[in-house]
């Protein structure tokens, strides 16, 4: 946490910072989300940990989880799924494509951001199979141009 911007609070500089109090966001000095001044949000990596232990189920139930994780963020923010405008998923196997797919188009599906899935080799714990991101926007009430 640096002594310039600590979680939670509004910086000088106008931006913000979430902890969601998980075990590596104090070991490894990151914030589960940190908003910009311009309305852009952007949420750390997140994976099915809750409460310290790895949610039960496949990559399916994995990943509603770490969308979870990353959708309760967004609202300590005052933002939700609806203003997400970019996700990212990470895999561990291809073969998990179409369950994270499915996650996702459940809970985007209407929204449609853009979106990336990647293959990667593994993740912090091997238990874990889908860690995802996300970018959300809402413009700052009182811009010029900007509906409220």
């Amino acid at each position: 946490m640096s002594e310039n911007h600590p979680v939670g609070a509004d910086a000088s500089d106008g931006v913000r910072r979430i902890s969601s109090g998980g075990p590596w966001e104090d070991a490894y000095g990151y914030s589960r989300a940190v908003q910009l001044p311009g309305g852009l949000v952007l949420v750390s990596g997140c994976t099915s940990v809750v409460d310290g232990r790895i949610a039960e189920g496949g990559p399916y139930e994995q990943a509603v989880t770490a969308f979870g994780v990353g959708i309760k963020a967004l609202g300590e923010l005052g933002l939700g799924a609806g203003d997400v405008v970019r996700t990212r998923m990470y895999v561990t196997h291809a073969g998990d494509a179409d369950d994270v797919g499915r996650a996702h188009k459940e809970l985007f599906g209407a929204v449609r951001p853009a979106a990336s899935m990647v293959v990667v080799a593994g993740l912090i714990d091997p238990s874990l199979v889908v860690e995802i991101e996300l970018e959300a926007f809402r413009a700052p009430s009182g811009v010029p141009g900007v509906p409220a």
